[in-house]
């Protein structure tokens, strides 16, 4: 994903003053000392005058619409009351910058501002899990899902519920400008740079019933993120819970919200990431460290995770300053 120096927020009547929030947070302030670009943050709206968010609230933008097309990215707050309409220059100007290859994001119930300007038909996307079915019904020809925090398709950004809006948005950081960056951001909020495990985790779903099973996974995640730089299957991870292979997968997925391979292989991309950004390791040695079976085996994961090759990342990485520790 290229650089995001230019952020463009979508503002009308009645956006929800938390996505507001965690947007301005996350692009606003200045971080230049420890090693965060300076973001251009721009509140971009149909109408000029101040705006009515609710709670009392009021917002005054500084851009009109069309500066969306000149951003690096946009991003979509949600509604207070999802199903209220969106003024149709608001879906206009959202659907040109997307046109024009712009990355569009939106927050929680964003989703349906964006399936309302028609950039969401026959994509995959993901809302707060009890907003999913009014989605998926208002508009069929959304492929809405219920595991994912958040996903991508064709440039489109949506998330899930509330929380997953900080999850999308220092994702969106750590794909353009890398993990450094990202955890510096997350850090200044007091926050995880990133959260294990999907949206599933969630949901109104049975839970393992023994809390003694619910330790024994934590425990095993704890020790494979210790260990991976080792061969590690699910056969490996089950003999260190005690149980079967079959009987572990089923309760990691209903611990987590995903499989112990993807698990494994988001944290050893995130483990070589750090290791190209913070070292000068060859890329096999990355690879090796990393976890991967082999540098072609891993060079391939990462180009497809990613975007851009090993080498390429840490190019880009070594052209963004790095964060100075502070007392």
């Amino acid at each position: 994903m290229a650089v995001m120096h230019r952020i463009a927020i979508v503002c009308q009547p009645g956006i929800r003053a938390f996505d507001l929030a965690v947007i301005t947070e996350v692009w606003g302030p200045d971080r230049r000392h420890v090693g965060v670009p300076r973001f251009q943050l721009r509140r971009c709206a149909l109408d000029a005058g101040p705006i009515a968010l609710p709670g009392g609230l009021t917002l005054t933008p500084d851009a009109d619409l069309d500066w969306l097309s000149r951003a690096d990215l946009v991003v979509v707050p949600a509604l207070s009351e999802p199903c209220d309409p969106t003024p149709e220059p608001v879906l206009a100007a959202l659907r040109e910058a997307h046109e024009r290859g712009v990355p569009v994001a939106a927050l929680c119930a964003g989703a349906f501002i964006l399936a309302e300007a028609g950039l969401l038909e026959g994509r995959r996307a993901v809302t707060h899990w009890w907003l999913a079915p009014r989605l998926a019904a208002r508009h069929p020809g959304v492929l809405v899902e219920d595991a994912p925090l958040f996903v991508e398709d064709s440039g489109v950004w949506t998330s899930a519920g509330v929380a997953s809006g900080i999850d999308l948005c220092l994702h969106l950081v750590r794909e353009a400008h890398g993990s450094e960056v990202a955890a510096a951001i997350a850090r200044s909020m007091v926050t995880g740079p990133f959260r294990t495990g999907d949206h599933a985790q969630y949901l109104d779903r049975p839970t393992p019933a023994a809390d003694r099973t619910a330790e024994a996974l934590a425990a095993v995640r704890e020790r494979a993120l210790r260990h991976l730089h080792e061969p590690l299957d699910v056969a490996t991870l089950a003999r260190w819970a005690g149980m079967s292979p079959r009987s572990f997968a089923r309760h990691f997925a209903a611990g987590t919200g995903t499989t112990p391979h993807r698990w494994l292989l988001r944290h050893r991309l995130d483990e070589a990431r750090k290791l190209l950004e913070r070292t000068d390791h060859p890329v096999a040695e990355v690879a090796r460290r990393a976890g991967f079976s082999g540098e072609v085996n891993f060079r391939q994961r990462f180009t497809a995770h990613v975007g851009m090759s090993p080498r390429a990342y840490r190019a880009e990485a070594a052209a963004t300053p790095k964060p100075r520790r502070q007392c």
